[in-house]
């Protein structure tokens, strides 16, 4: 049983983190993109932002698909059209046909983003969802920890073409890997399932306060990163005058932070609840960001303290993601794959935005994405503190492996 529940996390982890490398790898090459293709930032920044939208996009359908046909389908039709939208990209004459097949890219990689997901509830909840959930997100790890640096090494020996050539074989890797997956949700468990029916799991799901609330507060949470992402290349590359293999290490250094706290999740579930870690890491998340918001307002521009308090911001978030999201889908299970689509969606549709809003007031200098991370971080506090208090905690219960 043990071996199985490593081998789902290993399984899932990398599935999930293919989508991300298509993001973590070309980062770096974003100044050089625009140089390449004639582009201004904003444009650059566009074709960062239409992998998010198709992401939010994508999911809802991918959600209901799944449970409708079972995790598998999705999975390998998604990495399909991943892999033809990473041939176009590197093909990709000018920055319109980069930003159209980057939508392409997004939407083939909402299956990697909604599957494993639902693949946890549909064996796992309470401490052994949590537990199987921070796994996968240790091997998903591999992404943001090594995709910089490699995209780095592909962007000065190749040129940012490369980058994607590379993510193409991943999707291509990710379809044999995906065969080591058994089915989760079986024939016997969708049967009478139809598209229609899956579809309508939504609007009963929007009217659920609980899985709205908690969903809001992953949104701001994961939108506080979105907003890093999409900045945080121009920042230290152009206002810091970091080399893009130094701002590499300075990512990996981030995401390290964020996944080895999420190993934490287990353990401090076991001895705090989900509910009171999920209040207490949205605190400490909101106390770091606006402590990082004041000193930058009042004047400090100083690359060590921008990157210290964001090393500390995100082992609080690395503690409060995953712990939200196994608390959202825990009263979902027969709908898991509709659940996981819906708070997917709404993470991203709202990521999108937001990364678009911190676009229009980006000028390359650290402020304007500081703030934009306190104010999600601010958002996320009010809704953890405002939705978990003094609710009960739910019982734990694990599904056959």
């Amino acid at each position: 049983m043990r071996t199985r529940f490593l081998q789902n996390a290993v399984t899932l982890g990398l599935l999930s983190a293919i989508g991300p490398f298509a993001i973590d790898m070309y980062l770096p090459g974003l100044p050089s993109i625009g140089h390449s293709l004639a582009a201004s930032p904003a444009a650059v920044q566009l074709s960062l932002t239409v992998f998010f939208a198709a992401l939010s996009a994508g999911q809802l359908l991918c959600g209901a698909l799944a449970d409708v046909y079972g995790r598998k389908l999705p999975l390998y039709c998604g990495l399909a059209i991943f892999a033809v939208g990473s041939l176009g990209c590197a093909l990709a004459p000018n920055i319109s046909t980069l930003i159209a097949f980057r939508f392409m890219q997004g939407l083939g990689a909402c299956a990697g983003m909604v599957v494993p997901r639902a693949v946890v509830r549909d064996l796992h909840t309470g401490i052994e969802a949590t537990r199987l959930m921070s796994l996968i997100m240790l091997v998903f790890s591999i992404s943001p920890l090594v995709a910089p640096l490699t995209g780095t090494f592909f962007i000065q020996h190749g040129g940012w073409r490369a980058v994607f050539w590379a993510v193409l074989v991943a999707s291509l890797i990710g379809l044999g890997i995906l065969t080591t997956l058994r089915e989760t949700r079986p024939a016997a468990a969708r049967a009478g399932s139809t598209l229609a029916g899956a579809f309508s799991a939504y609007p009963r799901l929007l009217r659920d306060r609980s899985f709205v609330a908690l969903s809001l507060l992953g949104t701001f949470g994961i939108g506080s990163f979105f907003i890093y992402l999409a900045n945080s290349p121009f920042v230290f590359i152009q206002h810091y005058h970091l080399s893009p293999r130094v701002f590499s290490l300075l990512f990996s250094v981030n995401a390290a932070s964020f996944f080895s706290a999420a190993q934490l999740t287990g353990w401090l579930v076991a001895r705090v609840g989900l509910k009171p870690l999920v209040r207490r890491a949205a605190t400490a998340y909101a106390a770091v960001t606006l402590t990082l918001l004041v000193l930058f307002a009042s004047g400090v521009d100083r690359l060590e303290v921008l990157a210290t308090l964001l090393f500390v911001s995100y082992a609080c978030l690395g503690i409060m993601m995953p712990t939200n999201a196994v608390l959202a889908l825990e009263e979902h299970g027969a709908d898991a794959g509709a659940a996981s689509a819906l708070m997917g969606t709404v993470q991203f549709a709202v990521g999108s935005l937001l990364m678009m809003v911190s676009s229009s007031f980006a000028n390359g200098m650290p402020l304007p994405m500081v703030a934009g991370i306190a104010c999600c971080a601010m958002i996320a506090l009010a809704l953890a503190h405002t939705t978990l208090r003094g609710a009960p905690e739910p019982e734990a219960e694990t599904a056959a492996d």
